[in-house]
């Protein structure tokens, strides 16, 4: 196939405003080209394909960011920035889209879903995240009943979120084991990786590692300044190490040097990519059993869950989480989460779509 990917409007590959749509991309077109598929990504202005992604040709547009849903509350309007970035990504993949078998969309945006029915090329949609906006669950929704096959989500948690026709397609996602260094021999160190911003729950992580005495090391872009603020000042100091955005390389190293991964949404995060990129260094996660961590943590095996919201129940699953034997954690990745996995069951859905 010749797939067009058209990434998130929230800023460049490569500058982690998009989240973990940024990995499954770089993953998703991965497995896709090592099954010889002829794949193009379409993204912001500035970006840069990962490792693994070189094969692929990078088509960039310009424009101002589109506002992210999961920071609007439930019944606010569609908006669409005048200059747009949305805009000008699918202007370009509406006027290109006769050179591609499929298009697909990896961003959380009306316009992508409401322009379904109007292309000639088959769309595609991975769905990045649950419920949060009306306008968001009623286009998905109109997509489900218009092309159901059109749809795929990461997980059964997510999916259940969303007013669908048919069981919902999973595709679960996806890493490169051979970028995530095992360790068996972490620091008394814990560790919280995300957004920092108020649905990522980073205020329970840190309440946890200030029970437990140990500091707590938060990778991540910091979205929301004065909500890290609030957040390290209802700690005691030196609670909290800050250490900012890494990309993979750096990331996966310093997450190896960690006795446990805290997990902690307020939301129903759809997958979960840096819990398994945890295990895949061996590191136990200890996870709110709430979205798509509470799919991804197998008691004892991985990690341990806890109550959503209940910091008791939190520190508990820590404790658990540190017997865990690390080379497990790891072992599930390779069975579950794998790029190669991914890869096959991204095709094995863009292929079923007709035309």
């Amino acid at each position: 196939m010749r797939v067009l990917v058209v990434s998130t409007p929230l800023g460049r590959l490569g500058s982690g405003r998009g989240g973990g749509v940024e990995l499954t991309l770089g993953n998703g077109v991965a497995g896709l080209l090592a099954r010889g598929h002829a794949v193009t990504v379409l993204a912001g202005a500035g970006s840069r394909l990962p490792a693994g992604c070189e094969a692929a040709a990078l088509w960039c547009a310009s424009g101002a960011d589109q506002p992210s849903w999961q920071h609007q509350g439930h019944d606010a309007p569609v908006r669409i920035p005048a200059g747009s970035l949305l805009g000008a990504l699918w202007d370009r993949a509406l006027s290109e889209q006769h050179r591609f078998d499929r298009l697909l969309n990896l961003a959380y945006d009306w316009l992508p879903f409401w322009l379904t029915p109007h292309t000639t090329t088959p769309l595609a949609h991975l769905v990045s995240m649950g419920s949060v906006s009306a306008a968001m669950d009623g286009v998905i929704a109109a997509v489900a009943r218009s092309h159901p096959g059109s749809l795929a989500f990461h997980t059964a948690a997510q999916a259940a979120d969303f007013d669908l026709v048919e069981p919902p397609l999973l595709v679960g996602n996806g890493i490169d084991l051979d970028a995530y260094r095992f360790n068996p021999r972490p620091e008394p160190l814990l560790g919280w990786a995300g957004r920092i911003a108020p649905e990522k729950g980073l205020e329970d992580a840190a309440a946890v590692a200030a029970r437990l005495g140990l500091p707590l090391s938060v990778w991540g872009l910091r979205e929301d300044a004065a909500y890290a603020a609030r957040v390290q000042a209802g700690v005691p100091p030196g609670t909290i190490q800050w250490r900012g955005f890494l990309p993979t390389a750096a990331l996966q190293d310093a997450l190896g040097r960690c006795v446990a991964l805290l997990n902690t949404p307020k939301w129903n995060e759809a997958f979960g990519n840096v819990v398994v990129e945890a295990m895949a260094c061996g590191v136990p996660v200890a996870a709110y059993a709430r979205g798509g961590p509470a799919e991804l943590v197998a008691e004892g095996v991985n990690g341990a869950l806890a109550h959503p919201d209940d910091l008791d129940a939190l520190e508990a699953a820590v404790r658990r989480a540190l017997t865990v034997p690390r080379p497990g954690c790891r072992a599930w990745v390779a069975a579950h989460a794998s790029r190669e996995a991914f890869g096959a069951r991204l095709e094995t859905w863009l292929q079923s779509l007709p035309g």
